[in-house]
């Protein structure tokens, strides 16, 4: 029998923790720790050498962006660990810096959309399988920037669907089943978008396909 997922926590606020603590272990993930300070959230990751880690952004001892540097440190000494960061404001560079050059085992969420378990169980199945889980909403974000001159005026709606869920980190074949679309229609749309926006057509795997999204939509 294979062992369950072991996850480290990081929230400061005791009922958000407990209740993230709840979802985990409902969804047969075994919680090595929780606790309240990125200090402490570094050093539980570095003793129980979790699959994944789950922080929020802001926590002590500074409370601003404690939370996302120890997630950083955390990706750079245990690259075999998956991150999650939880963020209760949608700001966007908060993702690009945490993806950094690397998307592989790397979710940012919306803390609200926490409320949904299926919402964080599913980015955490999705992160330790080493791909990614960014926020549709923080995608929409940078979708949305204005440009002087925008490329990606140039996509069909169809097109701009798919983008955003390629930045998301969803495959082609999970990109088909959300949009009811064959997979070889998502990978015309792929084409396109690459071809339109002047992407590489090199980027055919997954973590290079979304970096090349992420780099494009964060200039």
């Amino acid at each position: 029998m294979s062992q369950p997922l072991r996850a480290v926590l990081g929230e400061d606020q005791a009922i958000v923790r407990e209740g993230i603590v709840a979802i985990l272990l409902r969804a047969g993930i075994d919680v090595a720790a929780a606790v309240d300070n990125a200090a402490d959230l570094v050093r539980a990751a570095r003793e129980h050498r979790p699959e994944v880690v789950i922080t929020d952004i802001r926590m002590p001892p500074g409370l601003a962006d404690d939370g996302l540097r120890a997630a950083q440190e955390i990706r750079a000494t245990q690259p075999e660990t998956a991150v999650i960061v939880l963020s209760q404001f949608l700001d966007a560079s908060y993702a690009l810096d945490l993806v950094g050059d690397d998307p592989s085992g790397v979710g940012y969420l919306l803390k609200e959309k926490v409320a949904s378990p299926r919402v964080l169980t599913d980015a955490v199945e999705r992160v330790v399988a080493r791909g990614s889980a960014l926020d549709p909403d923080v995608i929409s974000a940078l979708l949305g920037r204005k440009r002087p001159e925008d490329p990606l005026a140039a996509l069909t709606p169809k097109e701009r669907e798919v983008l955003a869920l390629m930045a998301e980190g969803h495959s082609n074949t999970g990109i088909s089943a959300r949009l009811f679309v064959s997979v070889a229609a998502v990978e015309r749309h792929v084409t396109g978008i690459f071809l339109k926006l002047g992407l590489s057509q090199t980027a055919s795997g997954q973590h290079r396909r979304v970096m090349a999204v992420l780099r494009y939509l964060g200039q």
